[in-house]
């Protein structure tokens, strides 16, 4: 039997490494793929993936250990139970939404009206986590959300918000969408018709200004709405009106399904509050979301990546 030489042990630790370093790139790809349906694939005319020189590989392997560490050790710090899981890439072709059986208004396909949903059609373990008002302005949750790389969607009202524009600036600079939920919170069927597009297009514009982006998603107070409340957000420049499946305070979470459980793509509202209204922070609302949404084999995906 030919003994190795120096050449050979060479050879045969970098073909192990690179063959780890596939490896975990199967596994990645398995786990995304998981669930059909909303995968993304290549644009028509390029050519397959190809995998990269063992270097390559071998420095992503690296980088995939050391992104893991860290969202180990963010984790422990934050007092999770469980490492979240990663939602899989946000899909190609965006799923269709439509209104919600029994949350249509008069006319509503024929006038074009703004969908209004409260679960994104997917058959991934997905879930997609809004947070409305913006009264508590928490930078330790901030931190808590960075640190985990959770993604959520906001939707201010200009009345708590220009109390810090800054805060929210902050966290739009960390890739988080700012959508409308009015000036002033009001109940809107209440109103007229102008005044519900003053405290619509009135909160467009302070995002707009402010931001630097007109929102495209719209959230009525209250979760209540009609006829004209569509009209002036169409007219507004809004093109869908998520509400929500599931609520989660800091002590509890409330359902609108008579199962009581979680869905593929159900959309979860909360609100910016901490301990003058709740028994506890936002980081331990943050807390009693994860632990429970990771346990049921669910990841938390951007929302407007599906709209």
């Amino acid at each position: 039997m030919r003994s190795v030489g120096q050449n050979d042990k060479y050879r045969s630790r970098r073909g192990v490494r690179t063959g780890l370093a596939v490896l975990a790139l199967a596994t990645i790809a398995s786990a995304c793929g998981q669930g059909g349906g909303d995968e993304a694939e290549p644009a028509a005319g390029q050519q397959p993936l190809q995998a990269p020189p063992a270097r390559a590989l071998d420095s992503y392997a690296t980088q995939l250990r050391a992104a893991h560490a860290a969202r180990v050790a963010a984790a422990k710090r934050w007092g999770l139970r469980k490492v979240p899981l990663t939602a899989p890439p946000a899909p190609v072709k965006k799923p269709g939404i439509a209104t919600r059986d029994g949350f249509e208004v008069d006319g509503h396909r024929r006038l074009g009206l703004p969908p209004v949903f409260t679960t994104v059609p997917t058959k991934e373990r997905i879930l997609f986590l809004t947070i409305d008002d913006g009264e508590e302005k928490d930078p330790a949750f901030l931190r808590m959300m960075s640190e985990l790389k959770i993604p959520y969607t906001a939707f201010l009202s200009d009345y708590l918000v220009k109390e810090d524009y800054g805060y929210f600036k902050e966290m739009q600079d960390r890739g988080v969408g700012l959508h409308n939920h009015t000036l002033h919170h009001p109940y809107l069927p209440a109103l007229s018709y102008a005044r519900q597009k003053r405290e619509i297009c009135g909160m467009q514009k302070i995002i707009e200004e402010r931001y630097g982006e007109r929102p495209a998603l719209f959230r009525p107070p209250y979760g209540n709405y009609d006829r004209n409340t569509l009209r002036a957000a169409k007219t507004c420049g809004i093109t869908h009106v998520p509400l929500w499946n599931e609520e989660v305070f800091v002590d509890r979470w409330e359902y609108r399904e008579w199962d009581r459980s979680l869905h593929p793509g159900d959309i979860v509202l909360t609100h910016f509050r901490g301990r003058d209204d709740w028994k506890g922070t936002m980081p331990d609302m943050v807390r009693r979301f994860l632990d429970k949404v990771t346990a049921e084999g669910y990841a938390v995906a951007r929302l407007e990546d599906y709209l």
